[in-house]
């Protein structure tokens, strides 16, 4: 899959992977859609923030999360 829509420049934010060469970077997109969860909102505070760069921000970070296994303090309990 193409993520054209995410960038990394060494000169900028330490080449932290961004949006579309915005000072907005992908953790940051991740970090926006846990405190917004209204969309709505999340645009009204980000104009620029598209649908497609979300939506390419969740598979850029959920690539990152591929086949790796990731533990967890014994406080973090699974809850049915």
């Amino acid at each position: 899959m193409k993520l054209d829509r995410i960038t990394s420049n060494p000169n900028r934010l330490n080449g932290q992977p961004c949006i579309r060469n915005f000072r907005l970077t992908v953790r940051r997109v991740i970090e926006l859609l846990a405190t917004y969860p209204n969309r709505e909102e999340l645009r009204q505070e980000f104009p620029e923030l598209e649908d497609e760069d979300i939506r390419q921000a969740l598979i850029f970070a959920a690539s990152y999360l591929d086949d790796r296994i990731i533990e967890l303090p014994d406080c973090y309990e699974t809850v049915a």
